[in-house]
C-alpha cells in the first residue's frame, strides 16, 4: 500500500466499507488516461470552481487520477477480501489497460456509449459489459444494443440519467420496462445518482439485475460526487433491503404454496348444499352455497363442471359436497 498516497488510502477505505462491512459485490473506480480522453485545451482550462483540486482542469483531474501501479495494487487487495474490482474505461487506453488487468468486466460510462468505434472495439474483447446510457435516446441505445450484440453475447445495458444529483422527475424508471421489452435477452440494470435508497430499491423491484451506486465516505467532502453518492450506512441498507427483495420476487407462477395450506385449511371454501339434494338428482348451479365446511368439500372454482352431473346420495341442507358424492 502507498500508505504516504492519500487517494490510494482512499481507494483502499472505500474497498473496505464496501466489502466487509457492506456486502457489495463489486467495486468500481474510474480509470481515465487524460490525453485520450481531454484535448489539450480541455486540460489547459482554468477550473476555478470550490471542487476543483488544481489551477487547470488537467490539473484537477491529474490529481485524481491513480495510477496503473495503483490500480495493480487495488486489484491485489479485491482478491485478498473477496471482492471483484473493475473501473470504469473513460477511453481506449484505459479500456485497453483494465482489458491487460483482467477485469471481470469492464463498464461503459454514459459519456462514452454513443461512441460507438469505442463500442466495437471494447465488444470486440469479448469480456463483459455494462453500459450506461445516460444523455442518450432511445435510437441510440438501439445502436449501442446492436453493435454490441454483434460481437459479443455478454453485456448489460443500465438506464441511467446523468445528473449529480438526481432529481426524482428525472430517473424515469419506467425506461427499464421499456429495455426489457426492446433487449429480452438482456439483463437490464439502474445506474442511480438520486439521493437515498428509495428508487434503486424500486428498480430491484422492477427486475433490475444490476445496481450502481456511487459511493463516499462523507457526503460533505470537496467534489460534486460526493453529494449524489452513498455513505456506507445506506449502502449497508441497500444492500441488505436488495437482498429481501430479491427473495420476496420468487417464482412468476402463480401456485397455492405448502405455507399456505393451514390458512387454505381453516378457511377455504366449499360446496354445500343450498337444499337437501335427493339421489339421483341432475346437478345445476342453483343448488349450491359456497361456505367454509366441515369437512371439506369440493373447490368453488369446480362448480361449473357438476352441472349436469347425477348425485349419488342423499345430500342433507347444508352438507359439503364431496367428490366421493358424484357419479362418475
Amino acid at each position: 500500500m502507498y500508505k504516504d498516497d492519500k487517494k490510494t488510502t482512499y481507494g483502499i477505505k472505500i474497498f473496505k466499507n464496501e466489502t466487509s462491512d457492506c456486502g457489495a459485490d463489486c467495486a468500481k473506480f474510474q480509470k481515465s488516461d487524460l490525453e485520450h480522453k481531454f484535448n489539450k485545451r480541455a486540460l489547459q482550462r482554468p477550473y476555478n470552481s470550490r471542487h476543483s483540486w488544481g489551477k487547470t482542469y488537467g490539473e484537477h483531474k491529474q490529481h485524481l487520477e491513480f495510477s496503473h501501479d495503483q490500480y495493480r495494487e487495488l486489484q491485489k487487495y479485491a482478491k485478498e477480501i473477496g471482492i471483484f474490482f473493475t473501473a470504469s474505461a473513460m477511453d481506449e487506453a484505459s479500456m485497453e489497460f483494465l482489458h491487460e488487468l483482467d477485469v471481470p468486466f469492464i463498464k461503459v460510462a454514459s459519456c462514452d456509449s454513443n461512441n460507438f468505434p469505442y463500442l466495437t472495439k471494447t465488444a470486440k474483447t469479448g469480456r463483459p459489459m455494462v453500459v450506461s446510457t445516460g444523455m442518450q435516446n432511445f435510437d441510440v441505445v438501439r445502436q449501442i444494443y446492436k453493435i454490441i450484440k454483434e460481437h459479443n453475447e455478454n453485456f448489460t445495458i443500465l438506464q441511467c440519467t446523468s445528473t449529480y444529483p438526481l432529481d426524482l422527475k428525472d430517473v424515469h424508471l419506467n425506461v427499464i420496462k421499456t429495455y426489457q421489452t426492446e433487449f429480452p435477452d438482456i439483463p437490464i440494470g439502474y445506474s442511480g445518482h438520486e439521493r437515498g435508497i428509495n428508487i434503486s430499491l424500486a428498480a430491484v423491484a422492477m427486475g433490475a439485475k444490476v445496481i450502481e451506486r456511487h459511493v463516499t465516505l462523507d457526503k460533505t467532502w470537496k467534489g460534486n460526487d460526493h453529494e449524489a453518492s452513498l455513505e456506507p450506512s445506506e449502502l449497508v441498507e441497500l444492500i441488505r433491503s436488495t437482498r429481501l427483495i430479491e427473495m420476496a420476487m420468487g417464482s412468476p407462477e402463480k401456485m397455492m404454496l405448502p405455507s399456505e395450506k393451514t390458512c387454505h385449511d381453516k378457511l377455504g371454501k366449499s360446496l354445500v348444499a343450498k337444499a337437501a339434494i335427493p339421489k339421483g338428482t341432475v346437478l345445476s348451479l342453483d343448488m349450491f352455497n359456497v361456505k367454509v365446511s366441515e369437512p371439506k368439500g369440493i373447490s368453488p372454482e369446480n362448480m361449473d363442471k357438476l352441472v349436469g352431473k347425477k348425485i349419488n346420495v342423499d345430500v342433507a341442507y347444508d352438507d359439503a359436497i364431496l367428490d366421493s358424492m358424484i357419479e362418475d
